[in-house]
Order: structure tokens, then sequence, then C-alpha cells
């Protein structure tokens, strides 16, 4: 089976030329945890995440802490939230080199590099780098799932 087969096709985007701000409202919006991001001749330049967007609101010392358990709330810092200068910046500042798989790529792979990557979702390109869908762990793992009620 390719990956072709259980992709989601309408795939939400933004352009690079959006900012930050665009981005968050558009994942907000559009309740999308991925936004791939495109050029103008809709190739696939990039991609930013809810953990990119979400990252310029969390306190810093998250990343010197290995256990939070014993942190309840973050206080003040709850309410804090970034600047409109950084907000308003371009997302190229925020957004991330992608691991994409062509649409004729088996589940396998795709699985298997979406778990080397610590990726929940992947896009999907055409030969010509045009992004073409989005397949996401759950649906190429329930995709291979399926095909074990037919073994006898």
């Amino acid at each position: 089976m390719r990956i072709r087969e259980c992709m989601k096709r309408n795939v939400i985007s933004i352009p690079e030329s959006s900012t930050i701000r665009e981005a968050a409202a558009v994942s907000v919006k559009e309740h999308v945890g991925l936004l791939p991001i495109i050029d103008a001749e809709d190739k696939l330049v990039g991609v930013v995440g809810l953990r990119d967007l979400l990252s310029l609101e969390l306190p810093d010392f998250v990343n010197f802490v290995t256990d939070l358990d014993f942190v309840h709330d973050f206080g003040a810092v709850e309410n804090t939230r970034p600047s409109a200068e950084v907000l308003d910046q371009s997302i190229q500042t925020l957004m991330k080199p992608t691991i994409t798989v062509h649409e004729d790529s088996g589940l396998l792979r795709a699985y298997a590099l979406m778990l080397q990557h610590d990726l929940h979702d992947m896009p999907v390109v055409s030969e010509d780098g045009k992004l073409v869908g989005v397949a996401s762990r759950v649906d190429i793992g329930t995709t291979i799932l399926s095909a074990w009620t037919k073994v006898a």
C-alpha cells in the first residue's frame, strides 16, 4: 500500500510570506497541529508545528528542568504572551526544514521515518516537490492494521 492511499489531501498550508501571528491564527481556525509552508509555486519549503509556536510562550527554564512533576503552576508566566514584535516576524524565522515522503512511498517506510524523527504528521510531496497531502501516524497505522483483518 502507498501513502497516497491514506493521506489527507485537503491540506491547510501557509505561504512563506506569512507572519508568526498569521500562522497561529490559521492553526487555531483550522485546528491543525502542522502547517506546511509553501512558496509561490506550491513547493514545500518548511513546516511549523504547534510545538514550534508554543515554544514562544514556554518559559526558558522548561528546557533545563528534567522533572516538571513538582511544578503545579507556572504562576504569572501562565498569563504572558509573546510580544507584538515577535508575533509579527516572518514565519521563516520559526519554520523548520521538513522530512517528507513522496506520494509513492510505502507505508512502513513513511511510518519508520516518522518514528525516527519523532513526527506525528508528515507532508507528502509529488515528484516535482509540490505539497499534495499530509499523513499522520494514525492515518498510516490504521491503514496498516486494517489489512490484518484479511489475514487467514
